[in-house]
């Protein structure tokens, strides 16, 4: 049985462990050549550091319950507070809360929550007492107030990651044949256009239009969405990627002018004829990334933009 096949087999079974999965899916990215594919993995196994790009799932909502006093000792207990008034108060954070536990840490969660019969995890939200005191109910102070993630929310989460992953298997199956090779022990060397179309296709599974770059070389990254057909977006992530302004505008104007030759070689004659001209900018430091690597953000992002990537 093959690597892939593997994989498959075990996440599609009702009591499957995610963070078993995980090791064996970072050994397929390692295999595949595929870096942003085993950052991915990597992260989802050990967990997501405060400095590094989150994916839209991982950040779940946060239901809020206070306590309040009012005048002769009236009072209100386990009062909802609505989302509004806290994102009003003390801003949309608090309503999104961001998930950074490894992926086994998640199955837990899920697991002890059952075994206690709980249906919610409870967060510190001792600050919001103070944004929002004498905000909620006119003349009640705010006594406490209490953040609940329900259970349900985090088995959305992990249902999320175990279809991600089946999908990812599955389109790396239908467009890598290579892929279906890798088998534990020896494999065959993967070509580098192969490893492309591993890395095109785990952010699209993974990250939708979402794309993640790191052009410094000390591991920070940029993340921009690119909207597929909208120059805007195209521009401004050639911008933050390191171009001048100037050619992040010039190149995104003749990408929208042109269509794409392939899935592989998305320029056109013009886009190309354009990037032989100003690749030096890489070299001579007008732009702040380097060769090799403003050739492979250029072209991922024209992927994306022309909804291929």
């Amino acid at each position: 049985m093959s690597l892939l096949q593997d994989i498959q087999e075990a996440i599609i079974k009702d009591d499957a462990k995610l963070g078993t999965i995980f090791l064996k899916l970072r050994l397929l990215a390692a295999r595949l050549g595929s870096t942003d594919l085993e950052e991915w993995v990597k992260h989802e196994s050990e967990g997501y550091p405060e400095n590094i790009f989150l994916p839209e799932y991982r950040k779940i909502p946060v239901s809020y319950t206070g306590s309040f006093s009012g005048p002769l000792g009236s009072g209100i207990r386990n009062a909802p507070i609505p989302p509004y008034l806290i994102e009003k108060f003390a801003g949309k954070d608090w309503t999104r809360f961001e998930i950074r536990q490894s992926i086994a840490a998640i199955d837990d969660l899920i697991e002890s929550t059952s075994s206690k019969n709980k249906g919610s995890l409870e967060i510190e939200a001792a600050n919001l007492i103070l944004l929002l005191q004498g905000k909620v109910y006119e003349n009640y102070a705010c006594n406490d107030v209490h953040g609940v993630i329900s259970k349900s929310s985090l088995s959305e989460l992990q249902h999320i990651v175990k279809s991600r992953v089946l999908e990812l298997t599955i389109k790396l199956e239908k467009s890598i044949p290579a892929a279906h090779e890798v088998a534990f022990g020896t494999s065959k060397k993967i070509d580098i256009v192969t490893s492309e179309k591993v890395t095109q296709i785990s952010n699209q599974v993974v990250y939708g239009n979402v794309m993640s770059i790191n052009n410094s070389g000390n591991g920070s990254s940029v993340n921009i969405s690119i909207q597929q057909g909208d120059q805007k977006s195209l521009e401004k992530y050639l911008k933050n990627a390191g171009l001048s302004e100037e050619d992040a505008i010039d190149l995104s104007t003749i990408v929208a002018s042109e269509t794409p030759e392939s899935d592989i070689e998305p320029l056109g004659s013009k886009a190309k004829a354009w990037l032989v001209n100003n690749l030096k900018k890489a070299t001579n430091g007008s732009w702040q990334v380097g060769v090799s690597v403003a050739t492979e953000v250029i072209k991922n992002a024209v992927l994306k933009y022309y909804g291929i990537g």
